[in-house]
């Protein structure tokens, strides 16, 4: 388990760190040569009958060299000399008084080089073969430094305190010669494969396509990659480097990117489709389904104890994704940004300020995490953003290289959906949709190149893998401001957008589906053609009542952009958006946003009357302003002013007969936003207006006085529909 999280780590970076190369026992008390051998034995199996796609020459002596140390260590154990008989002594406790300090410490040394031996070669052994030819110098110094180590420890060991016969100290010294003597070794074939793969890279970047044959032997043929999927192994492991970049790592991120597009190019030129590729894609789905919310349920039925740092402090819960907030404290995603968003400024666990409100991800924790639940047979199931924050990590722009290989990729996959199988067609809108994943480039030369009316046609087909990948593919698309307009210009691509919100095959599709009404709802002029769009608002009002937390989410942003167009404030009442609305000021996670459209809805007499209408309106309104984030409190005592204002006396005097509501107002003057206080300066004086009709038990206790600086409340009313209504920056469009 150790040498698995270990490896994990090392994978990340451009050199095995020292510290994870520390010896995980202390060696003081157990048979030192024992222990030796059974290391070394271990590194000897594992390697000895297998060929590493790189560093042959360096793996082969080190793995001899390994060997020659063994020969001599079984000479130690199997001799019949008093250091022999003492260190086999396991009922002695000081079994190592009778051992010079100097041996002990060479016999701990080199404990730790079989230790770091091992976990290099299971790095050559193991990574992805592209990182590794593009990693052949500083892999190959790593090698140099290992056989440096061992020339140094070999100079200070002291063969003369032992007995050695004339054969094991031959070879010994044999080895210390050969150690002195050592270089940096290069394999030339490894540096001749390594500056191929730059140059097909620099083919790109001079304008110029790769030979395909020339690709096909070179990834094929000299490096074995075979088929569709040993591509997805290899580009799958470039963009884990990428996310876990360090910045003084070779290549750069941009360089990464480019080598990244290029390979993808290259899967799609030599392979294009392969059948067995969609199956796949639909088992992985399947497999993901059955498995969520299985990790508490696994872990309460085998009664398994989650380590202690492996649970967020805040919610318990074992972490999926965790984050470091500006004290170094380590809470899981969603717990900590709730409590940020709430309007706290100090640390849950530790009480300190926070410095800033940035959180980084803890990638090492949830790697260890996630070995540990391999390791229990407890299924992992990371959040479904996880992939999404590769956006963060993308360069602010693309080398040539990489923009001129995705081009390239972009129309072979659009040939694909033009001409290509079902089968194919399912396969190249995934590929689009993880094209337009990352970076404006991208989203714009797919788009141009014709993406968007083949990918329309999916979202007919009776394949719920290819109808998910192609909407999900439009929403990537529309987050690019200049394609909302080719989507909404296609015809009838709207319409079949809706009808993925109405009909989809699947969860994920119909939650898309509404993220990107969203996102193309944030131009003005849209906003009415999709509420005008047969079952559209209807859709995204049913999602809002039965949806999944995220399909909720998405269903109550799109809701919201709406609500802003004057002109469908009838729509929204006559589709039950606004009871749907007004439900959702109850629900946790949507019940901002809720209160927002709310307070731009009852703007409108008919909007104010519809939404007085709703029972529970107030209560609920009343409710996130007891509990709700700074943002969604300031919605929220917009949304109760303007149904004072608009909404008729009975509506007024429910408002006013709120419970707990004055109390609420008076803490809202002095801790809410400058807005948030700006309307419930506003609201205390409809409570002072209205105190004179209802002598009823309201008391203030001074919520009368000292509002001046709010002015007139005709005179401060603002013109803006949205403008009197805050929604979180965190709100935006998530790529898939």
């Amino acid at each position: 388990m150790a040498s698995a999280a270990i490896f994990s780590s090392m994978r990340r970076r451009r050199s095995p760190s020292l510290d994870a190369f520390l010896a995980p026992v202390d060696l003081t008390d157990v048979a030192l040569v024992e222990t030796l051998i059974a290391v070394a034995a271990d590194l000897i199996a594992s390697f000895s009958c297998k060929t590493p796609p790189f560093q042959r020459k360096n793996s082969r002596s080190l793995i001899r060299k390994a060997e020659v140390f063994v020969l001599l260590l079984e000479y130690l154990r199997d001799s019949s000399s008093t250091f022999t008989n003492n260190n086999n002594n396991s009922n002695n406790n000081n079994s190592n008084n009778n051992l010079s300090p100097t041996l002990i410490l060479c016999f701990k040394e080199l404990y730790l080089l079989f230790y770091r031996s091992k976990i290099l070669l299971d790095f050559c052994f193991n990574s992805g073969k592209l990182w590794l030819l593009l990693q052949n110098h500083s892999i190959s110094g790593h090698f140099h430094d290992l056989n440096q180590e061992i020339s140094t420890l070999l100079d200070v060991f002291p063969f003369q305190e032992l007995d050695l016969n004339p054969d094991v100290r031959e070879q010994a010294e044999l080895l210390q010669t050969q150690a002195k003597r050592s270089k940096l070794l290069i394999d030339q074939r490894d540096e001749a494969l390594r500056l191929e793969f730059y140059s097909f890279l620099d083919e790109f970047e001079r304008d110029m396509v790769p030979d395909p044959v020339e690709l096909y032997s070179f990834f094929v043929k000299r490096l074995g990659i075979q088929g569709a999927k040993g591509f997805r192994v290899e580009i799958e492991f470039l963009e884990e480097q990428i996310l876990n970049h360090e910045g003084d790592v070779e290549p750069t991120v941009s360089v990464l990117d480019g080598f990244v597009a290029l390979v993808r190019y290259s899967r799609f030129l030599l392979f294009g489709f392969e059948e067995d590729e969609e199956v796949e894609l639909r088992a992985g789905k399947q497999k993901k389904k059955q498995s969520k919310g299985l990790i508490n349920r696994e872990i309460g039925e085998t009664f398994i104890k989650v380590p202690k740092d492996f649970c967020c402090p805040i919610s318990l819960d074992m972490m999926t994704d965790p984050v470091i907030i500006s004290t170094g404290q380590t809470y899981d995603r969603a717990p900590i940004s709730r409590w940020i968003d709430e309007g706290h400024y100090t640390c849950p666990k530790t009480g300190q300020m926070l410095v800033h409100a940035r959180i980084v991800p803890n990638r090492a924790l949830r790697n260890l995490i996630m070995q540990w639940c391999i390791a229990h047979g407890i299924p992992y199931d990371p959040p479904e953003n996880l992939d999404s924050s590769a956006e963060a990590f993308a360069p602010a722009s693309a080398t040539k290289a990489a923009m001129e290989a995705n081009k390239a990729t972009a129309n072979l996959l659009i040939h694909l959906l033009v001409n290509g199988s079902q089968g194919a067609q399912t396969i190249a809108a995934r590929g689009i949709r993880l094209l337009a994943k990352t970076g404006r480039e991208n989203r714009a030369y797919v788009a141009e190149a014709g993406a968007i009316p083949h990918l329309k046609s999916l979202l007919f087909s009776s394949n719920a893998v290819a109808q998910e990948n192609s909407v999900t593919a439009i929403l990537n698309l529309s987050i690019f401001d200049k394609n909302k307009s080719l989507i909404m210009d296609d015809e009838d691509c709207l319409g079949s957008i809706v009808r993925v919100l109405q009909f989809g095959h699947t969860t994920e599709a119909r939650e898309n589906a509404a993220a990107t009404l969203f996102s193309l709802s944030a131009v003005h002029e849209y906003k009415k053609r999709i509420a005008d769009e047969d079952g559209a608002v209807e859709a995204l009002a049913s999602l809002l009542r039965d949806g999944t937390p995220r399909g909720k989410k998405d269903a109550v942003t799109a809701l919201f952009n709406l609500s802003t167009h004057v002109d469908n404030c009838a729509k929204m009442i006559k589709s039950g958006a606004v009871n749907a609305l007004v439900v959702a000021l109850g629900v946790e996670g949507v019940a901002e946003e809720a209160a927002g459209a709310l307070a731009l809805i009852v703007r409108q007499p008919m909007g104010a009357e519809a939404v007085g209408n709703e029972e529970t309106v107030v209560a609920g309104l009343v409710g996130v302003m007891r509990c709700g984030t700074p943002r969604g409190k300031e919605n929220a005592v917009a949304a109760l002013l303007e149904l004072c204002r608009s909404g008729g006396a009975a509506t007024t005097e429910r408002v006013v007969r709120a419970p707990t509501l004055a109390g609420l107002i008076q803490g809202l003057l002095f801790t809410g936003t400058k807005r948030a206080r700006r309307k419930a300066a506003s609201l205390a004086r409809v409570f002072q207006r209205c105190e004179n009709n209802y002598n009823a038990s309201l008391h203030f206790g001074g919520l009368g006085m000292g509002y001046s600086f709010a002015g007139n409340s005709a005179a401060n009313r603002e013109t803006s529909f949205a403008g009197d209504v805050s929604v979180p920056m965190s709100m935006s469009v998530q790529v898939l």
